[in-house]
């Protein structure tokens, strides 16, 4: 089934405004900063890698089919590979993208599920399936429902259908929209991170996912706004990412606990993330052609973000959040960096301008 029309005129809200005319004045700004400033911001963004061979460092998406990425989830079976889709009604495709050399090694086509409306999602559970959200709602909860496709990890690397298991979701609060989808690897539960402009709620699926009827989630947790989450490989903590930052979350007996700032790179349409495999770095995804996934590594020691949690704030702090971004000024949402530097508000700038634009023409 495909999306129904887009309404059309501005959608642009107040809250994207606002950041809208700031960024437009910190754009004009730029104008009078010195060209250190400029060649400082160039330089303090990741460039791709991979070259060297070596897996899941900081690569580039170079399928010409893969202009969306809209999901990440490390392998299981294939170290070093990454699943991704696109979104919107791209079709029943996933897609394995080796990180050594950024090319897709596998497309795998689903079937049995009829048509996806608006994949934003991917995750691997500990019964190595992958599961897939179709879970996006271009019309802010107009769907009276939307579905999970899920199948098993496949043992081999190449171009193949399989056979996918459909369920359907509801929210035990109505519909609304969503772009994370994450699977406690200890547990085998699905949850759902909704967003809107206000921030976003976490949503718990039943113990088990079933094909015949309907699976109901419910909110269990207030989440700031949201584009992907990914659970750490042992089942301890939930990182939940935004447009502009990211958080830690402790995760213990299905339930959010002291959260802290996880530095996160400026992407211009930051959509995903994902653990690596062995659980010491994170590898975040964006949207557009040629895309890069970045990574950023972990001090296993301290907590997500490699600061003590005590330092990166509290959950009282930032679990309500009513900003887009989930934090303040900087990537990782702590304050710990300091004044940020002229290059990093423009990055803020032009990802928002960017964002109002795709807000704009009726896609959140």
């Amino acid at each position: 089934m495909r999306s129904l029309p887009r309404p059309s005129g501005p959608r642009l809200s107040g809250t994207v405004a606002v950041l809208a005319i700031a960024a437009a004045v910190l754009l004009g700004a730029s104008a009078f900063a010195p060209a250190s400033a400029s060649a400082s911001a160039s330089a303090s963004v990741p460039r791709a890698a991979a070259a060297d061979g070596t897996p899941d460092q900081t690569f580039t998406i170079r399928d010409p089919r893969i202009i969306e990425s809209s999901g990440l989830a490390a392998s299981r079976l294939h170290p070093g590979v990454y699943w991704t889709h696109n979104d919107s009604d791209d079709g029943p495709y996933v897609f394995a993208v080796d990180s050594r050399t950024g090319e897709t090694v596998a497309t795998i086509t689903m079937e049995g599920v009829g048509e996806p409306r608006d994949v934003e999602a991917i995750s691997i559970g500990s019964d190595g399936n992958v599961y897939v959200g179709d879970i996006g709602d271009n019309l802010n909860g107009s769907w009276d429902h939307v579905w999970i496709y899920r199948f098993p990890e496949p043992k081999r690397l190449k171009d193949t259908t399989v056979r996918a298991t459909q369920f359907t979701v509801t929210y035990a609060d109505g519909p609304r929209n969503a772009e994370a989808l994450m699977v406690d690897p200890r547990t085998g539960r699905v949850y759902i991170a909704s967003k809107n402009d206000n921030g976003g709620g976490l949503y718990e699926g039943p113990a088990r996912l079933t094909p015949s009827g309907t699976n109901v989630f419910r909110r269990i947790g207030e989440v700031p706004w949201v584009t992907d989450g990914a659970f750490s490989p042992d089942g301890t903590e939930l990182v939940l990412r935004s447009y502009f930052s990211a958080r830690g979350y402790v995760w213990k007996d299905g339930r959010l606990g002291e959260d802290h700032a996880v530095h996160a790179p400026f992407q211009g349409q930051a959509e995903s993330v994902t653990y690596t495999a062995d659980g010491s770095a994170l590898m975040f995804g964006s949207e557009g052609k040629e895309s890069e996934v970045v990574r950023e590594d972990l001090d296993n020691g301290k907590g997500s973000g490699g600061k003590d949690k005590a330092s990166g704030g509290s959950s009282s702090g930032s679990a309500g959040s009513s900003t887009p971004g989930g934090g303040a000024g900087t990537a990782d949402g702590g304050g710990t960096q300091g004044s940020a530097t002229l290059g990093a508000f423009i990055l803020i700038g032009c990802a928002v301008l960017f964002f109002g634009f795709k807000r704009l023409r009726g896609k959140p």
